[in-house]
């Protein structure tokens, strides 16, 4: 018995030192709206990685630009690059010389929300084997996890994209979902199912009311529908009384740091443009670990 309680307080030790871990080097999601460069100069250490989202109202040529200008700035970027808005193997082309010659070498491929597509590419799938055809230098290449229902897509449907996409990628981030024990468990299936890649785990970050009504509105009136529509499941939860801070959903994720079935290696967090009240918190939390 005094063997197992050691053995449980080292693993619990050791599950905190990787939590430890991972929220000392997060990546941060951004939408190129106007005065997120400065945030992000301002208040992001260059050793956390920025990545840039991708929208139908802005186009991918300002996800391209915000993230050229901020790997000038010193940090890693990695642009999304929605499928939905690259036009055909040329545009693509184009997009992997800039990615190149700004010294770019991460990209989150996604489907994208766009209603109609900008040329051939509807899905990840297929601009990731685009990509391949192609030919390109990118050290890492990240797809998309559901660990709850997609809204637009059968679970059945998910699951099949996501084998048909691991050979193309080098790690998973999941969409946002609020119930550890859901995160959790979907980590070990993709890992059970035979997907080897690595996951990071997304979670909101430290987000005000009125900075996220913003966000929604600035998007665009119909790309705000469709991003209501996506993390409605959030704004509700955000609405409650007290609203929403994410040390709750970050230390139910404890465990899942030190279960090697369920891949999960760190945080990929929305911060919503809250650039600076999210590494607030990181700090803070960091802080109390370290003292803990």
């Amino acid at each position: 018995m005094v063997k197992q309680d050691i053995e449980g307080v080292r693993g619990n030790r050791d599950a905190r030192e990787m939590l430890f871990e991972a929220l000392r080097r997060p990546r941060y999601e951004v939408i190129p709206l106007q005065g997120v460069e400065e945030q992000v100069v301002e208040h992001v250490p260059k050793d956390l990685k920025v990545t840039v989202t991708a929208s139908p109202k802005k186009g991918i040529e300002s996800t391209l630009e915000l993230a050229e200008r901020l790997s000038r700035r010193g940090y890693e970027t990695a642009p999304h690059l929605s499928a939905r808005l690259v036009r055909d193997e040329a545009h693509l082309e184009e997009i992997l010389g800039r990615l190149h010659g700004a010294g770019i070498r991460d990209a989150f491929v996604v489907a994208g929300d766009a209603e109609e597509p900008a040329g051939k590419f509807t899905g990840a799938g297929e601009l990731l084997a685009a990509m391949a055809s192609l030919g390109h230098d990118l050290d890492e290449v990240g797809i998309t996890g559901y660990p709850e229902s997609h809204p637009f897509i059968s679970d059945e449907d998910t699951i099949k994209a996501m084998y048909e996409k691991e050979p193309y990628a080098t790690y998973i981030v999941s969409q946002i979902c609020f119930d550890a024990d859901v995160i959790a468990g979907w980590a070990q299936r993709v890992r059970r199912r035979g997907v080897e890649l690595p996951i990071y785990v997304g979670v909101p970050g430290a987000v005000s009311r009125q900075k996220l009504l913003r966000i929604s509105r600035g998007v665009g009136i119909g790309e705000s529908a469709r991003f209501l529509r996506k993390y409605g499941n959030w704004f509700v939860r955000f609405f409650l009384p007290g609203g929403y801070s994410p040390d709750r959903l970050v230390e139910g994720l404890t465990s899942s740091f030190a279960d090697p079935e369920s891949a999960v290696q760190g945080f990929h967090v929305y911060t919503f443009n809250e650039v600076e009240k999210t590494e607030a918190w990181r700090r803070e939390k960091l802080d109390g670990m370290g003292a803990a």
